[in-house]
């Protein structure tokens, strides 16, 4: 029996994909990667298939590359040696919200519009990310540690427990989940991250797809506010507001927090999603605006309110600058998706793509106060290879009240003009190259920066080959997609 006899025994014949238009769908995403082709996509409907499918795939050796969304941006689904697409999409459920505990479970399917949309009814949330793709997959952008928009240490390690089918086959649970039983004939709570002995939880998280196939997790979530109230912050020295950030997060006030630029900006408060009109509201725009949310809960939520408020306004005032609830381009912030922080981007086409068409991200770590140096090795490459400063956009995200920061330049580009792709490219590699030489780190390594991280720590790497040899001794998850490996 054929290898795609076998996997159609599996799954069925419906779930197993071979056509060569449907593969190429496959082979590409929206980063710079080079396409390139799988040989097989699978469709599981189960953890059984899954497991059933890894064992198949090491009789013959056959790469296998996990994929949970439909959209997908820096190239980590895309096999660098062929192979089987384990497309996880079948596996959409929310297993289980647990008020009480303030979790809920999800599987791999399980995108960002549907979890928030069916949190929001029962008067929850998870923290996400700001305005994440709405067909990504929640499980994904947690796995891959993007950074929440609200930046509070609590909030830092999101992940509690979860549900991983090892290179062999096996099953592996983390933390509480690894009591007998789980997750249906047991007491266990499945909220205790840690142990029993390593925190194994860890290995799976950035590896995108190398160690093992999460099959569910476990995530912390809290109350939708009953009351809210956003403020805004300009500035065209962003040092001001970097100050002022340091405070905030000092003083403990507010939710979500971050600072982006006037392009980022417009971007983000546009009606209509038009280039023209995002072009006329920049102009219009500060050069650097900081976003600020005060929340009250259920007890006494408009005196919490009042008290951050007045804090607030103190700090503003130290900076000598001033909260607003609006601005002369925005007066009304309920009519843009800025009145919705806790939600994905509804609209399409996605936010990042509604000026070009599309758009390149580079983002690391670093300390809020050496965003301003990072910032002006951006605009000297940019200038150098001829790109427009003033599209440039950037997002700056406090972490665990302003312990360090995540840096991110977003460069929007015409997908269709291949003399514009060619520019871009060579910002991103120059840029990166120049940001990791200053001391940015990328904690999210992909595609090139794999490249330019791993061949700087090799103590590390040989700590990941020996982990990898462990997990996956036929090197079968993901071959080939984190450098050295």
């Amino acid at each position: 029996m054929s290898v795609k006899e076998e996997l159609k025994t599996i799954v069925g014949s419906n779930h197993v994909l071979t056509e060569t238009e449907k593969l190429k769908e496959y082979s590409k995403d929206f980063s710079f990667h080079p396409p390139r082709m799988p040989n097989y996509v699978v469709q599981p409907g189960s953890v059984k298939e899954i497991q059933e499918i890894v064992k198949l795939a090491n009789k013959y050796l056959i790469p296998i590359i996990p994929c949970s969304s439909s959209v997908h941006f820096y190239g980590l689904t895309i096999p660098e040696e062929g192979g089987i697409i384990l497309d996880l999409r079948r596996l959409n459920r929310i297993l289980e919200i647990d008020k009480e505990n303030r979790m809920v479970r999800v599987e791999p399917g399980v995108t960002w519009e549907n979890l928030q949309t069916n949190l929001e009814k029962e008067g929850f949330r998870v923290f996400n990310p700001l305005f994440p793709h709405r067909l990504k997959s929640v499980l994904t952008s947690y796995l891959e540690r993007e950074p929440m928009i609200i930046p509070k240490f609590e909030y830092s390690d999101p992940i509690l427990t979860m549900e991983v089918v090892l290179p062999n086959g096996d099953l592996l649970r983390t933390g509480s989940a690894a009591a007998p039983g789980v997750p249906d004939e047991t007491i266990s709570d499945l909220v205790g991250p840690y142990g029993p002995g390593l925190d194994f939880y860890r290995f799976f998280q950035g590896a995108q797809g190398t160690l093992g196939i999460v099959t569910w997790v476990s995530l912390k979530m809290g109350f939708l506010p009953s009351l809210k109230k956003t403020f805004l912050i300009t500035s065209n020295n962003l040092e001001d507001l970097i100050e002022l950030t340091y405070n905030i997060q000092r003083l403990m006030i507010g939710n979500e927090c971050f600072i982006v630029n006037n392009h980022n900006m417009a971007n983000l408060a546009s009606t209509t999603g038009n280039p023209e009109e995002i072009g006329k509201l920049r102009e219009k725009l500060p050069q650097n605006i900081l976003v600020l949310c005060l929340a009250g809960g259920y007890r006494r939520p408009e005196e919490k309110i009042a008290y951050e408020e007045e804090v607030l306004e103190k700090a503003c005032s130290d900076v000598k600058l001033k909260p607003q609830t609006s601005l002369p381009p925005i007066p009304d912030l309920s009519k843009t998706p800025l009145d919705k922080l806790h939600l994905a981007w509804s609209k399409d086409p996605y936010w990042k793509f509604q000026y070009k068409g599309s758009c390149c991200d580079i983002f690391f770590i670093t300390v809020l106060e050496r965003v301003p140096d990072f910032l002006k090795l951006a605009y000297d490459v940019l200038e150098g290879e001829g790109y427009s400063v003033s599209d440039l956009g950037y997002y700056i995200q406090p972490l665990e009240y302003g312990r360090a920061c995540h840096c991110e330049f977003n460069l929007p580009y015409d997908p269709n003009d291949p003399k514009e792709i060619k520019k871009i490219s060579s910002i991103f590699e120059k840029l990166s190259e120049r940001i990791m030489a200053n001391g940015g780190f990328f904690s999210r390594p992909y595609g090139l920066w794999s490249r330019i991280v791993y061949e700087k720590a090799t103590e590390y790497v040989n700590a990941l080959r020996k982990l990898k040899s462990t997990l996956d001794p036929n090197n079968i998850m993901n071959p080939g997609k984190i450098y050295y490996l």
